[in-house]
């Protein structure tokens, strides 16, 4: 797959992420995703399963302020940070959340056919604090 193609699917699936909407076209209607958390595995097969799977994880709208695109032979490489409002540590409030999320995803016939999602779990404002105090990046 080269740079363009991998881009166009990419931005699509970014949108998915963002929005928690499949795209007609975007998913081939046996999708297999393999779904990795800090605690957790699961999968799951077909579009509608992994759109339930994907609003379990994070039920609202998201936004990806910074991602990479590397395509590969059979699809592409997809690194992203997601920020989202959502409830806090069940205090009825909400609070900004945070996580950096790898995509793998294969493509056949221009559709997502195979999707391996990494997740570092997600950072609340508590987290974000700490890690601030603790590391310093070298890069954003």
């Amino acid at each position: 797959m080269n740079q363009q193609q991998a881009e166009t699917i990419a931005a699509e699936l970014i949108r998915f992420i963002e929005t928690g909407v499949a795209a007609d076209g975007l998913f081939s209607s046996r999708v297999f995703c393999d779904f990795t958390s800090p605690r957790w595995r699961e999968q799951c097969e077909g579009i509608d399963s992994l759109v339930a799977l994907r609003r379990r994880g994070h039920p609202g709208p998201s936004r990806v302020p910074r991602f990479r695109c590397d395509p590969t032979p059979t699809g592409f490489v997809l690194e992203i940070e997601e920020e989202w409002e959502g409830e806090s540590k069940g205090e009825g409030e909400t609070e900004a959340w945070y996580c950096r999320e790898l995509f793998r995803a294969d493509v056949a016939v221009g559709k997502i056919a195979t999707l391996s999602v990494y997740c570092t779990g997600d950072w609340d404002r508590e987290r974000r604090a700490e890690h601030a105090r603790e590391v310093r990046l070298l890069r954003p």
